[in-house]
């Protein structure tokens, strides 16, 4: 027999599913609270009794989007087979791919704090303000955290503890600005004879050199 909690849980992993989803295909517009609830085959009132507003329910599929990305981050962290330049690369890659895949997803990772879900912010001055979701709850705070500590020691596996958070900034916001040149269509082959890829590993071996004259 299902217990109340567990029905809770199960009511709330099918309404942030279908928020996903929705921001997937039509942007932070098209998350609205009805259609959630709508989507997830539940009655109107269901995301109310779960998420205070818009903002929270997105704030919480942006948390679960950093959880993903960090898990993704620590696996290559603790991969014995991948050299240190190799598992930041991935480190990167694992940020660009969700621009690739999920653009509204990314964007909403990146708004800076106080925006709207609706808005994109930029001013990536630090590490920590970059990956900030808007709201701060103690899971999205976590969460952020956890993805600054994991990215960090990653880093720091190159260049050092004490330049890692200086590299880290640089490379987070080589990776925002190849991510966003990409998404937008500006980082097109044909003008530039380069593609995100290489941009990224010019990028990681430049960092690398710096790690290895330290």
């Amino acid at each position: 027999m299902v217990t109340r909690a567990e029905s809770a849980a199960l009511t709330r992993r099918a309404l942030l599913d279908a928020a996903a989803e929705l921001l997937d295909l039509g942007g932070p517009e098209a998350v609205t609270l009805r259609e959630v609830g709508a989507r997830a085959g539940m009655t109107r009132g269901a995301p109310y009794r779960h998420f205070a507003d818009k903002d929270s329910l997105l704030t919480a599929v942006a948390t679960e989007g950093w959880d993903r990305i960090s898990d993704q981050v620590r696996a290559l962290r603790t991969d014995p087979a991948l050299s240190a330049s190799e598992r930041l690369c991935g480190a990167l890659h694992a940020l660009i791919g969700v621009g690739r895949g999920q653009p509204h997803l990314y964007q909403l990772l990146f708004r800076r704090r106080g925006d709207r879900p609706g808005q994109r912010g930029e001013g990536l001055d630090r590490v920590r303000r970059l990956c900030a979701p808007a709201d701060d709850t103690a899971a999205a705070v976590r969460a952020t955290e956890r993805f600054q500590d994991e990215f960090l020691a990653v880093v720091a596996a190159l260049v050092g503890a004490q330049n890692a958070r200086h590299y880290g900034a640089l490379l987070l916001t080589s990776a925002h600005g190849i991510a966003g040149m990409e998404l937008s269509g500006h980082l097109a082959t044909d003008v530039w004879r380069t593609s995100a890829d290489e941009l990224v590993d010019t990028v990681v071996r430049m960092v690398a050199n710096v790690g290895e004259t330290a």
